[in-house]
């Protein structure tokens, strides 16, 4: 049963390659959350083109950060989770993933996240979303403990995300309803009061 209030949840996507399939599993995530009530926010690296790493958002001075950074910097307190998609490279985690990630922290402190991680071949992207855990919760978003690993991500979806095998929802359907739970139970303690210490 969805919230009275929608849960706010950021879909990040890492990839900027020319020929990037896993936007495919981004839109998947996305229209998925959507589908139970969430109000999801694509986040694609393309859009908001930040810089190389070099001060994050909360070193600026008022009014002085780009605006694309202002954006995110803004939506992220709100959220409720966020959904990360992952490729693999080379045994890790796509440099834009790491570099959108980097520029924000507080901005993420207890709220939940969930990967999603894809390849093109067999292992499904498994390889990095074990470095991206370690990531993730020095970040304050420690990941739900199931993850939704995507192999073969190019025939997987459509070009708008919708799998080409109708089981594949159903397969899955688990690993949304574990994130919808973490993300309510992190807001009910948000909602209690600060964290004691």
């Amino acid at each position: 049963m969805p919230p009275q209030d929608p849960f706010l949840v950021p879909v990040i996507f890492g990839s900027v390659r020319t020929e990037r399939q896993g936007i495919k599993a981004a839109r998947f995530v996305t229209r998925e959350l959507e589908r139970r009530g969430c109000r999801a926010v694509l986040i694609d690296p393309l859009e908001y083109k930040l810089p190389l790493l070099d001060r994050r958002y909360a070193e600026f001075e008022d009014g002085t950060a780009p605006e694309p950074m202002r954006k995110l910097g803004e939506l992220y307190p709100q959220a409720d989770g966020f959904a990360i998609v992952s490729a693999e490279y080379n045994h890790g985690i796509p440099p834009a993933l790491k570099n959108l990630l980097d520029h924000y922290l507080e901005e993420y402190f207890w709220r939940p996240s969930a990967i999603i991680c894809y390849s093109g071949g067999y292992f499904g992207g498994v390889r990095a979303a074990m470095q991206l855990r370690m990531t993730l919760a020095e970040l304050g978003m420690p990941s739900i403990p199931s993850l939704l690993p995507i192999p073969h991500v190019g025939s997987t979806f459509d070009n708008d995300g919708n799998p080409t095998d109708p089981e594949f929802v159903n397969r899955n359907d688990d690993f949304f309803k574990e994130f919808l739970w973490y993300m309510q139970a992190l807001r009910v303690q948000r909602d209690a009061g600060p964290v004691p210490y």
